[in-house]
């Protein structure tokens, strides 16, 4: 049996007429205009100076209307690029100058556990998961609770929207085995709903409305999250403390990849993402988002602000809203609660797709998702910075067409101009140097390049110097000379597939654009390996649009070919750098060189030790390194509903 039920009406919100946010929150930065002017700032700066130097660098044979609408892509484009940058350079600012720690929530994994005088739901939703995998994560979080001697504070929920009978019938076995295996310690529960209707956000508000009045707060969970007892706590205890805060988002370290694109997305977490995540957090305030896990929220505050409403017409972009994530803090800020993101918070972990084919499919999605939020921008009293995220949403998956189309429009003007000099093939989208205002046009031109590179590989140039400079940080990712190998090979394999990126998201836009609906179906975990059969049929048309580019770019001039190479040499060799990077094999081969190294690899946290072994895929005994204290629990039901 499922606990006594506490009803908590959750109403459905209107876009329509919402009430306008607060401008601003109790605990709201004093300086948080000053820190947006100085990153919005920056970008809208970078942006003006790039455009208006390539505009100078064209107009000396006038602008033709292909031009204009190159320079209008560039300058969407740039802003991305720019912005990404200059939350970077915030965040090392923080980092550099000893901000790591600091929280004003005092959200930090230091000092002693506090006591905690309410409960805590933590809500693991699945949907047609390996139950074995699944309960095997949720039993290392459960093991880690009972060491913190916190655990009758939490009730544990897994909340099912299994569809297929027979993994459903494998997920009560596989729970009852865990509420053996804890042996009544922890207080855990089981619910399965027969239809998934509205998919995850429709499990937790169905829970919300069953169970939430009685529990304060509610942390949510996914099929691949790890966290630890400590790090459940501190966000508890930060959420009694601060009754104006409505979701506290922590910083996921991604963990457990074993082929080489699962530890390349692991890697490039762990060393650039600190850089990006602090500097977001300083200019994004009490506005946050949400990322739809490891996140703790105010049950309240959800109930009355984040109720989902159906968004008109049909599918794919009308329906329930998929990425309902960031809906959901917008809505939250709307009602005047605060959403933060705490990246200095230890003990949050998740899991990466382990090939570029799942995250694709993944992002195909995400894509739809996204691109609905289109209707939910002009929704009333929403803050505009929230508006912002969900724009930023969308612009993840348009820039990929707005690139091809640049590219494109750059090779037509090259074809189209008089005598291909070499100087007209540095950078196709510009057009020929005979319409460029002299050498320093072409200056100009080298100069907006060299800047825009340098903004596209900052963060990751900035998040490397702090790694190599951290003795901590640079001895866990193999030394100094495995972290800078690592650092070279990654960005050499998401050079070569970003073209391969692009073409996917592209041509998944223009699916959801054509009204063509994604489905929702559960993610592999662990093995991201495909037949050849299934190489061709996903990757047959990027080789052969890479091989017809080659092509073509050779007969319009070898120099063209030449500097398009990075491009074509992604799309050609698709098939193999896929087939290579989702290898479980050539994974453990690296791991073993010591490339890509990351410090959950080299000195493993007791939780991701235990998942490990509890799932068969211990390797090699490491001892636990005590971070959390032992202790027995409080003897507690544990039933089955």
């Amino acid at each position: 049996m499922l606990p006594p039920e506490a009803a908590l009406a959750m109403p459905v919100q209107s876009f329509d007429d919402a009430a306008p946010a607060a401008a601003r929150l109790a605990g709201s930065p004093l300086d948080i205009v000053w820190r947006r002017l100085i990153v919005l700032g920056g970008t809208a700066g970078l942006t003006l100076l790039a455009t208006y130097q390539l505009w100078w660098a064209m107009r000396g044979g006038g602008h033709s209307a292909l031009e204009w609408l190159s320079l209008v892509l560039f300058a969407a484009l740039f802003v991305w690029v720019a912005q990404g940058f200059m939350s970077a350079l915030a965040g090392f600012a923080l980092i550099v100058n000893g901000y790591r720690r600091r929280d004003r929530l005092g959200v930090i994994d230091a000092g002693p556990l506090p006591a905690l005088t309410t409960r805590t739901a933590l809500l693991m939703p699945t949907y047609n998961e390996d139950p074995e995998r699944l309960m095997a994560g949720l039993q290392s979080i459960c093991e880690s609770v009972l060491k913190t001697r916190r655990e009758d504070a939490y009730d544990f929920f897994v909340l099912s929207d299994t569809t297929r009978p027979e993994v459903q019938q494998r997920e009560l076995a596989a729970f009852h085995s865990l509420r053996d295996a804890l042996g009544g310690q922890v207080r855990l529960y089981y619910r399965h709903r027969p239809q998934n209707i509205d998919r995850k956000a429709g499990n937790i508000a169905e829970w919300v409305r069953r169970f939430g009045a009685a529990y304060p707060q509610m942390l949510i969970l996914d099929a691949d999250s790890l966290m630890t007892g400590k790090a459940i706590n501190r966000l508890a205890v930060a959420m009694e403390r601060h009754p104006e805060v409505g979701l506290i988002q922590t910083l996921p370290v991604v963990v457990n990849g074993s082929t080489i694109f699962g530890r390349m997305q692991q890697f490039a977490g762990r060393v650039y993402g600190p850089v990006l995540a602090h500097g977001n957090a300083w200019w994004h305030g009490t506005e946050g988002n949400y990322w739809g896990h490891n996140a703790i929220i105010r049950t309240a505050a959800f109930a009355s602000c984040a109720g989902l409403p159906e968004l008109p017409g049909s599918r794919p972009f009308g329906g329930s809203i998929l990425s309902h994530d960031f809906v959901e803090a917008a809505l939250l800020r709307c009602g005047g609660w605060e959403v933060h993101l705490v990246p200095a918070l230890g003990g949050s972990y998740e899991e990466g797709p382990p090939s570029l084919t799942d995250m694709l499919v993944r992002d195909r999605r995400w894509c739809q998702g996204n691109l609905q939020h289109g209707g939910v921008i002009p929704a009333k009293g929403l803050h505009w910075v929230s508006r912002w995220h969900l724009l930023t949403g969308i612009g993840h998956y348009i820039t990929a067409p707005l690139w091809g189309a640049l590219m494109l429009i750059g090779l037509v003007m090259t074809m189209a101009s008089s005598g291909l000099q070499w100087d007209s093939l540095v950078f196709p989208v510009i057009g020929s140097a005979a319409d460029w205002t002299g050498p320093k046009g072409m200056e100009r031109f080298f100069w907006v390049f060299m800047l825009t590179m340098s903004l596209l590989l900052g963060p990751k140039l900035l998040g490397f110097i702090l790694a190599l400079t951290d003795p901590w940080a640079r001895r866990s990712c193999g030394g100094a000379l495995r972290l800078t190998a690592g650092v070279l090979a990654e960005t050499l394999l998401t050079t070569l597939m970003a073209p391969v990126t692009m073409y996917v998201q592209s041509r998944g836009v223009i699916e959801v654009l054509a009204g063509r609906d994604s489905g929702w179906e559960s993610q592999r975990r662990d093995d991201g390996t495909l037949t050849r059969a299934e190489l061709w049929q996903r990757y047959g048309g990027v080789t052969v649009c890479g091989v017809v580019g080659a092509a073509w770019s050779f007969a319009v001039s070898p120099s063209l070919m030449l500097w398009m190479a990075p491009v074509l040499l992604g799309l050609m060799l698709s098939m193999p750098m896929v087939a290579l990077t989702a290898d479980p094999e050539a994974g453990r081969r690296l791991r073993r060189w010591g490339i890509f190294l990351t410090p959950e690899e080299v000195s493993p946290p007791p939780i991701l030790t235990r998942v490990q072994g509890l799932r068969g895929g211990l390797t090699q005994p490491v001892a636990e390194s005590g971070h959390e204290a032992g202790g027995a629990g409080v003897i507690a039901s544990a039933t089955a509903g």
